[in-house]
C-alpha cells in the first residue's frame, strides 16, 4: 500500500508478486555479520553452485565492517560491492525499535537483459535481480530520537523463493518457474487463450492474484470495502478484469483452485481445508464484478455513442 505499492507492476515485470514465499534465517545474538555473510556466500556458491562472477552485493554506504567481510569472504571486486547511501539499504522497524544496515545480494541474468547495477541509471531494469537481503540489526532507535547499540546484535535475512527458483531452473522470469507455468497452463486451457500471445501479462496477473486471494480467504479475510478486506477485493478485481480481457464472460477463477491445490496444497493444507469457502467467495465476487463491469460498459457505450471525432 501507500507510495511503495507495486501492484501495477505485478504480471508485467519478472519479479513482483502480491503473494510470495520467503526463505530466510534469524539469529538473536548468536552470530552476526561475519556468520550471515559466510552462510549466504556458501549457500549460493557451493550448494546452489551459482557462479561468483554473476553475483554483486550492496552495503550501507558507511558500513565498513560489512565491506571488509564481503571482501575477505567472497573476494568480489570493488565494483561488485556497491555502497548505497539511501534508506533502501537501512532497515527500520518503525520510528522506534531495532534497526540496522542491510546488505542485498543481486544475480546477473546476463547482458542480453536490459538493466544495470544498483546505483546506476539502469537499476530499474531486470538484468540484476535482488535475490537475498541480509539485515544487520545492531542499533535501537529510542523515542527521544537517539540511537544506541543493541546489547545482542541480530540477523534477519530474506530470500525470495520464486526468484532463486527462476535462477536454479534456468529462466529469467519468475512466471516461467514450474509452479507458475502449471497455473498459467490451466488458465490458458479454461480461457482457450495463448499464454505467450499479446495477453501474456493477463495470464501472469491471474496466476499471481489467484494465489493471494486463495491464501487470504483461507486465513479468514473476506472481500469488503475497507481494511484488509478491501486489499483482497482490489487484488481479486484486478485479476477478474484480466479474465475479462481474455474474453471470458463467466466466473473463472474458482475453477483454477484445483490447479493451485496441486501445486501448493501439500505444503499448505489450508487450501484443502478452506476449499468450500475459497470456491464460494471467488465465485460470488466474480459474479458481482461481471455484473458491475457489464453495467459500467453499457453506461459508457451509451454516453459515448453520439460523440463526434475529437470530442471528449
Amino acid at each position: 500500500g501507500g507510495k511503495h505499492n507495486d501492484l501495477d507492476s505485478v504480471g508485467y515485470d519478472v519479479r513482483h508478486h502480491t503473494f510470495f514465499e520467503m526463505l530466510g534465517n534469524f539469529s538473536f545474538g548468536d552470530y552476526f555479520k561475519e556468520g550471515a555473510i559466510s552462510y549466504a556466500w556458501e549457500l549460493l556458491t557451493k550448494y546452489f553452485d551459482l557462479p561468483a562472477d554473476r553475483l554483486a552485493v550492496t552495503i550501507y554506504h558507511n558500513d565498513e565492517e560489512a565491506y571488509a567481510l564481503w571482501k575477505k569472504i567472497s573476494g568480489l571486486p570493488d565494483d561488485r560491492i556497491i555502497r548505497i547511501a539511501t534508506k533502501d539499504n537501512f532497515w527500520q522497524m518503525g520510528d522506534t525499535g531495532p534497526c540496522g544496515p542491510c546488505s542485498e545480494i543481486f544475480y546477473d541474468h546476463g547482458p542480453e537483459v536490459w538493466g544495470g547495477l544498483p546505483g546506476t541509471p539502469e537499476e530499474d531494469g531486470d538484468r540484476f535481480i535482488e535475490i537475498w537481503n541480509l539485515v544487520f540489526d545492531q542499533f535501537e532507535d529510542l523515542p527521544d530520537g537517539s540511537r544506541i547499540n543493541l546489547k545482542k546484535p541480530s540477523i534477519d535475512t530474506g530470500m525470495g523463493l520464486e526468484r532463486i527458483a527462476a535462477i536454479l531452473q534456468g529462466v529469467h522470469s519468475n512466471f516461467d518457474i514450474d509452479l507458475f507455468r502449471n497455473l498459467i497452463k490451466s488458465i490458458a486451457d479454461i480461457a482457450n487463450s495463448d499464454p505467450e500471445g499479446p495477453l501474456k501479462a493477463s495470464h501472469n496477473v491471474i496466476a499471481d492474484h489467484l494465489r493471494s486471494a486463495a491464501f487470504l480467504i483461507a486465513d479468514g479475510v473476506l472481500p469488503s470495502n475497507e481494511g484488509r478486506g478491501y486489499v483482497l477485493r482490489r487484488i481479486m478485481r484486478r485479476a477478474m478484469r484480466h479474465v475479462h480481457l481474455l474474453g471470458v464472460r463467466e466466473p473463472m477463477m474458482y475453477k483454477l483452485l484445483p490447479s493451485l491445490q496441486r501445486e501448493m496444497g501439500e505444503a499448505y493444507p489450508e487450501l484443502y481445508r478452506a476449499e468450500a469457502l475459497i470456491t464460494e467467495t471467488l465465485k460470488t465476487e466474480e459474479s458481482k464484478f461481471i455484473r458491475t463491469l457489464e453495467k459500467g460498459l453499457r453506461l459508457l457505450d451509451d454516453e459515448t455513442a453520439n460523440l463526434k471525432a475529437g470530442d471528449t
